[in-house]
């Protein structure tokens, strides 16, 4: 997926997140950004970065949880040649990467202790040494880091360096969650949907209708941006009508046929409680429709479901199939088989 640099918002306490923001970048101090997944806690570590005297220096990013712990410190730092099994020549940290620019540590929380004193050396002295070697190097570097953890409560519970954390925490900027903004909902969903028409080669983008919007707006959004981002550009590529796209699928799994869970076990053949109970005096005939019988009665069935539904929902497919639990391809598919696609036209 491209990346984009644009910071998108309106709402009040978004705004004074990124002034905090905008003011730090000036000087030469750490930045920690905290806020929940998808908030854009790097896009805004980018905009620290690009509005620092930095700016055309490197920008070098690490993700802290990405690495397995004995790794870590190697990345950070480098490491000589021989330094442990599988070194076979040296190779520079991310510090000496960033030598100049700023170094953005996604994840600080993850780090462990004993990465955390040798971050904490580089950060008060300005001094690294690689893995395997006794010479200390000289770096400039900025840090800015990110988390979604309350580090306070980590150092209460012995998991985080205090002085470590007074030493990154110069400015603090907490990024609020989307259901806290939310009037850049609507704003964010129209970028997002107008770049992935773009992208698959409308000619116009027809927005968003007013089913639409009233589910995109009432939702919790828990991933944040980045949730929002999949679902619109999801509900964009799948869209086939000529009007504002009326129909949002939040959940891309929810379907009445997914798998249903067994915790490993073969799954249970016992009789769902809402089934109504053949009793054991039933006549055997009345049990043992034909195979043809059955499927045909089945079909009838669900025909006269599909048409009834359309009917109700003045045969708007994405009303009938949103009143049935289906998906809207889900829906076109069952209608295909019935004959019953241009119903209503």
């Amino acid at each position: 997926m491209e990346r984009t640099s644009q910071v998108i918002g309106q709402a009040g306490a978004f705004l004074d997140a990124l002034e905090r923001a905008s003011r730090a970048a000036a000087l030469d101090r750490p930045v920690l950004v905290i806020g929940e997944r998808g908030t854009g806690k790097e896009l805004v570590a980018e905009r620290l970065h690009r509005l620092s005297p930095r700016w055309d220096q490197p920008l070098v990013v690490m993700n802290c949880a990405a690495l397995p712990e004995t790794l870590i410190e190697a990345e950070l730092f480098g490491h000589e040649a021989g330094a442990f099994t599988g070194a076979s020549k040296a190779r520079t940290g991310r510090f000496e990467e960033a030598d100049g620019g700023t170094l953005f540590l996604d994840e600080l929380g993850t780090l462990s202790m004993a990465a955390q004193d040798r971050l904490l050396r580089a950060v008060e002295y300005g001094e690294v040494t690689r893995i395997g070697s006794s010479r200390p190097m000289r770096v400039d570097v900025r840090i800015v880091a990110a988390t979604n953890e309350h580090l306070p409560d980590k150092v209460d519970a012995g998991e985080f360096r205090a002085d470590l954390l007074d030493r990154l925490s110069f400015e603090v900027v907490t990024l609020p969650p989307l259901r806290a903004r939310a009037g850049d909902i609507v704003v964010l969903a129209d970028h997002f949907g107008r770049r992935m028409a773009s992208e698959i080669g409308w000619e116009r983008w027809p927005g968003f209708g007013a089913m639409a919007l009233d589910t995109l707006t009432n939702y919790r959004w828990p991933g944040n941006v980045r949730e929002l981002r999949n679902v619109v550009e999801r509900a964009v590529y799948r869209w086939e009508g000529a009007g504002p796209i009326d129909s949002i699928e939040i959940d891309p799994f929810q379907s009445p046929y997914r798998p249903q869970q067994s915790g490993g076990r073969r799954a249970s053949t016992a009789t769902p409680a809402d089934a109504t109970p053949i009793p054991e005096d039933a006549p055997i005939a009345a049990c043992e429709a034909g195979p043809s019988d059955f499927k045909s009665r089945v079909a009838r069935f669900e025909r006269e479901l599909l048409a009834r539904a359309l009917a109700e929902n003045r045969f708007n497919q994405r009303s009938t199939a949103e009143a049935l639990g289906l998906t809207y391809d889900q829906l076109r598919h069952a209608l295909r088989r019935h004959d019953l696609i241009n119903a209503g036209g």
